[in-house]
């Protein structure tokens, strides 16, 4: 076993915070495992991952070292954010231990950890139908009322007029532009300024 290191989520309750920390160091110590170091990190859908310190704690960890949060909700801020941040850490062959969840999950996935991160998988992809239903009906609602809609005229083509209703979804949810980005395989530039050229941000 690597480096043990713990995932804080950052909030204005500090009482939560501690209370993470306890967390982790308690099911450190029963399973006889020493906690390295901890790395506390905001989380908001308006920062990117390098502004959520995502990026920092990956590069601060190597194959084989395992990250203990709390709860996967600590990741992020929608399931689309904890899927796409848990493959992260699987892949670059970290462990991943989320406490309440009771999932253990080493850097190389056996079959279990696989069908687990296929089930965030499903979970998410469902979550993204949700979201596209609910943009869907309120598209609906604002035309009947007589709202302009789509991209402003003359507007040049982009690869991601086809993804509209989506990141318009995603962006109602709270997913960061950086997340929604990932998602759609563009890079973060591109996705922020097809934002601001349709007025979203």
């Amino acid at each position: 076993m690597g480096k043990i290191v713990g995932y804080l989520r950052v909030s204005t309750d500090k009482q939560d915070v501690d209370g993470q920390r306890l967390q982790i160091l308690d099911a450190a110590n029963a399973a006889g495992l020493t906690v390295a170091e901890f790395q506390a990190f905001e989380v908001s859908s308006r920062r990117s991952l390098d502004e959520r310190g995502i990026t920092a704690l990956l590069a601060s960890v190597a194959p084989g070292d395992m990250i203990i949060v709390a709860e996967l909700s600590r990741l992020g801020r929608s399931l689309v954010q904890v899927v796409g941040i848990v493959d992260q850490i699987l892949t670059a062959g970290v462990g991943l231990w989320s406490i309440k969840e009771g999932i253990r999950l080493a850097g190389e996935l056996d079959i279990a950890g696989k069908t687990i991160v296929t089930m965030f998988g499903l979970m998410a992809e469902i979550e993204r139908d949700l979201i596209s239903q609910r943009t869907k009906a309120g598209l609906a609602a604002a035309r009947a009322k007589g709202a302009q809609l789509g991209a402003p005229k003359g507007a040049r083509w982009s690869k991601l007029d086809q993804h509209e209703e989506e990141i318009r979804g995603y962006l109602a949810k709270g997913v960061s532009v950086a997340s929604i980005a990932k998602i759609l395989g563009v890079s973060r530039s591109t996705m922020h300024g097809h934002c601001q050229r349709r007025g979203w941000l």
